[in-house]
């Protein structure tokens, strides 16, 4: 006899104030919040159909009690920057009588964090969740499953359970082709989670895949969601011209991004297989413009070639970059900040995700810094009070440069990266060399994006930020005569700005704080200080050195 088990799924919400969290823009056409919990819809799937489930994103809407009495069992799925209302749920649920089960990467990287849930599922969970129902079904209430490393094969993970989700919801729906990566970055974790021989599902599931997304109605932009979508070029090869066709048959319901490391510039045939089947952007972790320290975080495959020109590559297919930089790493120098900016500028990359480097749980960096006795106490707990990300929580060790030349030299890379006249300028150049002129120009019925519509767009965004008006309209104007076909990705990118021009200031205010905190001084007079170094910048000078700050704020 079948038993039946009423699941509640719980998608925590992200730390505020995160890079990430662009919910200006998804406002703008009408979303609640960029990504749908694809990671949760996945594990539902692994659930026996005679269980009955919900999903809650409490980032796009509320959790009632009335949702915790109706479940028998709750299950709760995140990340790092997830963490404390994470904990607070499994408090949550645990005060309404229910039984928690959690997992996903930051179990999988902490699980010490989250030992007050009943069940742990810690790793990959396609191998460990039929075990885990044996023992829910059985009668246990407590247990924890382990999946071997690196062991799943992901062309037997489940079809997602896209009926689970709201689609107006989100900006854009994501799918996973692969997981893992072959290089070796020391600060990064995906190889930690999933290795470094990157497994792929067949070219018949990803196609599955987005025909269930096409007949649940949705047009619009997909992310893979791989960690290097390159990463196994031998059967993305085989993938990306069915792709093409699937699209064809069906007339482009979707656009497509992705993350892949640099090296995709090497490859032309690829490139230009990834613009036959629609890409539009991609993700690239560039991290740093200094080959030692390159080098030195293990990520030489950025030093074998010249980064800028491989960018505008690119761009040349018809796909822009958003780009991962760091600033922290033991070999970096006094120049860092200068150098960083003026390779931003070289690039044309308008989104910068810039960070503070962040030692996560379970990395070479992590392991490395221990062993120096470098790595702070609770370096792995991200505290509710902090809120926030590595743009601000970085640095969670001990610096072999002076922390506040550090912080220094990040706020100089954050107020120039993230000034309208500098971030619109990007999109000006990036624009000359985005060639889109033999892609599809109308978006097809339904997507969303359809909302972000030109002129009235940039009226919105002029009109919620002030101070772009005169070099965002330039650019528009600029762009609209010399290449319209690029226009859209330019008005979407400007609209990303309606997030990262207040959050880039809500994050300086902050790195001031620790500064202040650094130099002893009183809040109030580190703002002085600090507008006093901004009018010193209004001179024309792009960066103060370390030394020429410590003299302003003395």
């Amino acid at each position: 006899m079948t038993i039946p088990c009423r699941v509640l799924m719980i998608y925590p919400k992200f730390v505020p104030n995160s890079f990430w969290n662009y919910a200006e823009a998804c406002e703008l056409v009408g979303a609640k919040y960029p990504a749908a919990p694809l990671g949760l819809i996945t594990v539902a799937a692994m659930l026996p159909k005679h269980w009955d489930i919900r999903l809650v994103n409490r980032n796009t809407e509320p959790l009632t009690d009335a949702d915790l009495d109706w479940a028998d069992l709750v299950m709760i799925g995140g990340m790092l920057n997830q963490q404390p209302d994470f904990i607070y749920l499994i408090d949550l649920a645990h005060l309404h009588g229910k039984p928690v089960c959690v997992g996903g990467p930051d179990v999988s990287s902490s699980p010490h964090l989250y030992a007050d849930a009943d069940f742990q599922v810690i790793g990959e969970a396609e191998q460990i969740m039929v075990h885990f129902i044996a023992a829910w079904e059985s009668g246990e209430r407590k247990g924890v499953f382990i999946a071997e490393k690196f062991k799943i094969d992901v062309t037997q993970s489940p079809m997602p359970r896209y009926d689970l989700i709201k689609f107006d919801h989100y900006l854009f729906i994501g799918v996973q082709y692969s997981r893992g990566c072959p290089f070796t970055c020391e600060f990064c974790d995906i190889i930690e989670l999933y290795g470094r021989v990157p497994r792929t599902k067949t070219n018949d599931q990803i196609l599955a895949e987005l025909q269930a997304l096409y007949d649940h109605g949705y047009r619009g932009h997909v992310d893979f969601v791989d960690d290097n979508f390159i990463g196994n070029k031998k059967n993305l090869r085989t993938l990306l011209p069915r792709l093409k066709a699937w699209l064809e048959e069906r007339d482009y319901p979707f656009e497509f991004s992705t993350e892949a490391s640099i090296n995709i510039a090497d490859d032309d045939e690829l490139l230009q297989a990834m613009k036959d089947a629609n890409f539009f952007a991609i993700f690239v972790g560039i991290e740093s413009p200094d080959p030692e320290t390159l080098v030195q975080m293990k990520k030489k495959q950025n030093t074998r070639r010249n980064i800028a020109e491989c960018i505008h590559k690119i761009y040349g297919y018809g796909m822009f970059v958003t780009a991962g930089f760091i600033v922290g790493f033991d070999t970096e120098k006094v120049s860092m900040g200068q150098a960083m900016i003026d390779f931003i500028e070289e690039t044309n990359i308008p989104v910068c995700m810039v960070g503070l480097l962040y030692a996560l749980p379970g990395t070479q960096l992590t392991r490395r810094l221990a062993e120096e006795g470098r790595l702070h106490k609770g370096h792995d707990l991200m505290k509710v009070e902090q809120a926030g990300d590595q743009c601000t929580l970085g640095c969670n060790f001990d610096t072999k440069r002076p922390l506040r030349d550090i912080l220094v030299d990040y706020k100089a890379v954050l107020r120039h990266v993230f000034s309208p006249t500098a971030y619109a300028g990007r999109l000006s150049r990036l624009a000359v060399k985005l060639d889109r002129s033999d892609r599809r120009r109308d978006l097809p019925d339904g997507d969303m994006r359809k909302r972000l519509g030109g002129i009235d767009s940039v009226h919105k965004i002029m009109r919620a930020l002030p101070e772009v008006r005169e070099p965002f309209w330039k650019t528009f104007v600029e762009v609209a005569k010399t290449n319209p076909a690029a226009l859209r990705y330019i008005v979407m990118l400007m609209a990303l700005y309606m997030h990262l021009g207040p959050f880039s200031k809500r994050v300086i205010s902050e790195i001031d704080r620790r500064i202040a905190e650094l130099d002893g001084m009183h809040p109030v007079r580190a703002t002085a200080s600090s507008a006093r170094a901004r009018s010193l910048d209004a001179t024309g000078n792009n960066h103060l050195s370390n030394e020429q700050v410590s003299a302003v704020n003395s």
